[in-house]
């Protein structure tokens, strides 16, 4: 797993946290997972990395890979 990956996990107090590994918070906080899952595929998709998506019981239900540099709406500003 690497850095550029987030992961969808149940929250204890209710809902859904999408969290980069290691780290101390998560990066968002949503009511439903289809909206985590959604943010998280978000995420990936400008990084590079993996959407890995959390049952309830915290197992691994689904895992989406995108490739680094994969972003669908790039800059259009050429510098």
């Amino acid at each position: 797993m690497g850095d550029d990956d987030r992961h969808v996990v149940p929250n204890p107090e209710g809902g859904w946290d999408v969290r980069k590994p290691d780290a101390a918070r998560a990066s968002g906080h949503f009511d439903t997972q289809a909206e985590a899952t959604a943010r998280a595929r978000e995420i990936v998709a400008n990084t590079g990395g993996d959407a890995i998506i959390h049952g309830r019981d915290g197992r691994i239900r689904s895992r989406d890979t995108s490739p680094k540099g994969n972003d669908p709406n790039p800059p259009r500003d050429k510098h």
